[in-house]
């Protein structure tokens, strides 16, 4: 998952306390409980908490470029990163790492903030170029990745979760009204909007430029609707549907450690757990939750699906004692108000994943 925290003076050179940084990394030290990383200088701070999943060995961050004039913090996962590094080196670049995070970088040189376009990923990172004086910081197209900022006293803070921009102790903690009549009217935030005043969300598909104590926030993609859509036949809609699930899921397969596979029985997760058995000789374990209200409980499928594509398969019950003494985490990591529990189950599910040794897992979330 990985964590990102920085801080930037919009104006003029001052130095970075590296103790706020360390706050900030320590409120979310479980998105990344591998390692801590710290850079700094009189304009910008970065740190990183990372969770090891490719390049476990040299994939350290923060990380620069050969001559430590561009710097990044990343929290994500680049899919076509093993493609972009083969043009990188054919067109020049010299690579120190395996990791998809010094692709990026070798992008970033190459093509400045249009480096998003040629991304085929989930991320939030900032990137510090030192030669232009300059903050770049961007979002997946779908908003996977979260990505906050606030400012204050002349300086720009932001991170993968609020709780550490609280953490460097600049950023008042305040309620914002108006976001409480969107959670309840749209059950969430609206970006940039969230459930505090001051701290804002960077939108999904939005990237932001902070330069000469201006902060500029704008799209670089957004969903087309054509007027006259490509008519085209049942026939090719399925056999192009299964051509994108398959390459989607043969690229998230990319990683260092192994991946497993939540299996809730339904039909996104099945398909999703299907296709990874086509690409893998290893045994898969799968991942599922079980109720004790039979009204929710759908272990026979999931068991069902488990036999049937021979995964190695795990299991947690759910009571409901379980989510209301669970249900304060659930708040904590959303950081807002929620109007129902399901998340709650899920949290408990993705500690049963973690208390198995797996730190990547396919899902069926994003249907």
């Amino acid at each position: 998952m990985c964590g990102i925290a920085g801080i930037f003076n919009l104006a003029g050179e001052k130095a970075i306390s590296e103790e706020a940084l360390r706050r900030m990394l320590s409120s979310i030290k479980h998105r990344g409980p591998d390692e801590f990383g710290l850079y700094s200088d009189t304009r910008v701070g970065l740190g990183h908490a990372r969770l090891s999943i490719i390049d476990l060995s040299g994939g350290h961050q923060p990380m620069c470029n050969e001559d430590s004039t561009v710097w990044i913090t990343f929290n994500g996962e680049i899919f076509n990163y093993v493609e972009l590094r083969a043009d990188l080196i054919a067109r020049g670049h010299k690579f120190r790492t395996q990791s998809d995070t010094e692709v990026i970088i070798h992008l970033y040189e190459d093509h400045g903030h249009a480096c998003l376009d040629y991304l085929n990923g989930q991320f939030a990172f900032a990137i510090w170029d030192k030669k232009k004086k300059e903050m770049f910081l961007a979002r997946d197209r779908m908003g996977i990745r979260p990505l906050f900022y606030a400012t204050a006293g002349g300086r720009f803070y932001f991170a993968s979760e609020i709780k550490a921009i609280f953490a460097a102790g600049a950023v008042e903690r305040k309620m914002d009204g108006a976001a409480l009549d969107e959670i309840f009217t749209l059950w969430c935030t609206v970006p940039p909007r969230t459930a505090f005043a001051g701290v804002s969300e960077l939108a999904p598909a939005h990237y932001l430029v902070l330069k000469d104590g201006i902060v500029a926030e704008r799209p670089y993609w957004a969903l087309s609707f054509p007027q006259e859509p490509e008519r085209i036949s049942f026939e090719d809609s399925v056999e192009e549907l299964r051509r994108l699930l398959i390459d989607s899921t043969r690229l998230r397969l990319r990683a260092d450690v192994p991946v497993g596979a939540y299996l809730s029985g339904g039909l996104d997760s099945s398909v999703t757990t299907a296709l990874i058995r086509n690409f893998t000789n290893a045994p898969l374990q799968t991942f599922s939750i079980a109720f004790d209200d039979a009204d929710y409980d759908e272990s026979s499928y999931q068991k069902e699906m488990a036999k049937a594509l021979g995964t190695e398969h795990n299991e947690i019950r759910c009571t409901y004692d379980d989510i209301s003494r669970s249900f304060p985490d659930v708040i904590w990591h959303t950081e807002k108000p929620v109007l129902r529990t399901a998340p709650t189950p899920l949290l408990l599910l993705s500690g049963l994943v973690r208390e198995s040794g797996f730190k990547v897992v396919m899902t069926g979330e994003g249907a």
